[in-house]
């Protein structure tokens, strides 16, 4: 095969006018010796074309400074000996050098790390294998960390990721909340109760997902968690005895409202639930259409959650939260892909009249007139203000303040119908989500306080 010069030669040699025609005689097969005078025309040619190649100036691109860190910026004034000269120094402290898992705080904060990086430190030095680790085998550990990864999102991926990875999937959070669900003060109460460890954990790493993976790929990267809260809430913990107050991700409050939302739906407890049974959630407020697309895969693409014609628990908590707090970029995320019948990125007016069918009937089953489809599509796009006529996109909505009428408007006829009454919260600084929660989990306490159920009892530790 003939080289890209020697291609772009050959054109430029045929192009000649002397050579052309002695080039078309040679393309027929007919013989041919070239010239003497173009023998040496050619190689003036070539040299010419060889200078042209040896002289080109290097690549800008040489100059530009480096402006991608995906494990950081490293920083300069990092004195990595004398952190681990911190870090051999405590475990100086322990007998044989050897640190276990109890010990780990005391390593955690002699790293510089906040206290419940404790257990992925533990398990990142290979601890769940022998129990403890060495003062040389994680001195080995952590300076590697400290000389690949400059910032804590890359050092915190680092740590719970499985080898060859760059990300965190569900599954790699799971030691970490263990060793959250064994030590935390404000969790204490459920040493005794550990069905409850697994429920909790999944709870929580559901809402991690929820708010950190903006990408809905199932993989947190280190730039995911670096934009979002997650690190700073984990920092939290140490200062908050009280769990409850950490109400973005671990609260135990909030486990407790969703778990038991769930279990009432799901009669036979085998944690999933099917179509019939979603359908009976706020005493059937959701329209049949909405359900059949949360069970169509539009919001469970990626994850192994549908299980003959069922969601698990996992997809309930994503579903919950999107409900009852439609306002968050995930929520809105989770119903435009609903409401998207086509895929296209847009719901067309088609779209909205396929939802808004079933809601008319439902109003005319309570005796109450609807608004007809072209009334309430002018509300909507007035409340939407779409920047395309006869669309409204993702974006649309997510500049839009009031999310949730619209899409209340087209699958919840209960919010449908609140809407018109005035929100005594909405002054307040809480998420829709938030005020739910504490109004559910209030009713749910009194309703234990009432009748006692054995599976329950894990609530009665935080009265």
């Amino acid at each position: 095969m003939k080289s890209e010069s020697m291609r772009i030669k050959e054109i430029s040699l045929r192009q000649d006018p002397d050579l052309r025609k002695e080039l078309a005689l040679l393309a027929r097969g007919c013989d041919f010796v070239l010239p003497s005078r173009f023998k040496k025309r050619l190689k003036a040619f070539q040299q010419v074309q060889t200078k042209k190649e040896e002289t080109l100036p290097p690549s800008h691109s040489q100059n530009i400074p480096t402006f991608y860190f995906p494990r950081g910026c490293p920083k300069e004034k990092v004195n990595i000996d004398a952190v681990i000269a911190k870090i051999e120094k405590t475990f100086s402290e322990f007998p044989n050098e050897r640190a276990t898992l109890e010990d780990m705080g005391k390593v955690a904060k002699a790293c510089e790390c906040p206290l419940y990086w404790k257990g992925p430190l533990f398990y990142c030095a290979g601890g769940e294998r022998t129990g403890y680790v060495s003062v040389h085998k994680f001195v080995a550990m952590w300076r590697k960390v400290l000389q690949t990864c400059y910032d804590d999102a890359a050092k915190f991926v680092h740590l719970l990721m499985n080898p060859g990875c760059n990300y965190l999937v569900q599954e790699d959070f799971i030691p970490f909340l263990q060793d959250v669900v064994n030590s935390h003060p404000g969790l204490s109460f459920l040493k005794e109760a550990s069905e409850f460890h697994s429920r909790y954990i999944t709870t929580v790493i559901q809402r991690i997902f929820y708010t950190v993976n903006r990408s809905w790929s199932g993989k947190i990267t280190c730039n995911e968690l670096r934009k979002s809260n997650f690190l700073q809430n984990v920092a939290l913990l140490e200062e908050e005895p009280d769990i409850n107050q950490l109400t973005e991700y671990f609260s135990y409050e909030h486990f407790y409202v969703i778990y038991c939302k769930f279990w009432e739906l799901d009669t036979d407890h085998d944690l999933y639930i099917d179509r019939k049974d979603l359908a009976r959630h706020n005493d059937y407020a959701i329209s049949n259409r909405m359900i059949e697309r949360i069970f169509s895969g539009a919001v469970t693409r990626g994850r192994k959650a549908q299980k003959d014609g069922k969601i698990s628990y996992a997809d309930f908590v994503w579903f919950l939260i999107s409900e009852e707090d439609k306002k968050t970029p995930t929520s809105i995320e989770y119903w435009f892909r609903c409401m998207d019948l086509d895929g296209d990125g847009a719901l067309s007016m088609y779209e909205l009249e396929y939802f808004y069918e079933e809601q008319c009937q439902k109003l005319e089953n309570m005796a109450i007139e609807p608004l007809p489809f072209e009334d309430c599509l002018c509300q909507m796009l007035d409340l939407v203000k779409p920047q395309h006529e006869g669309k409204i996109t993702l974006h649309d909505l997510k500049r839009c303040k009031l999310t949730n009428v619209f899409f209340d408007t087209f699958f919840n006829i209960e919010k449908y119908l609140d809407h018109e009454q005035k929100d005594q919260f909405s002054m307040l600084r809480v998420s829709d989500w938030e005020k739910y929660a504490a109004e559910e989990y209030d009713i749910l306490v009194a309703e234990e306080a009432a009748s006692d159920h054995g599976w329950k009892k894990p609530c009665d530790e935080i009265q």
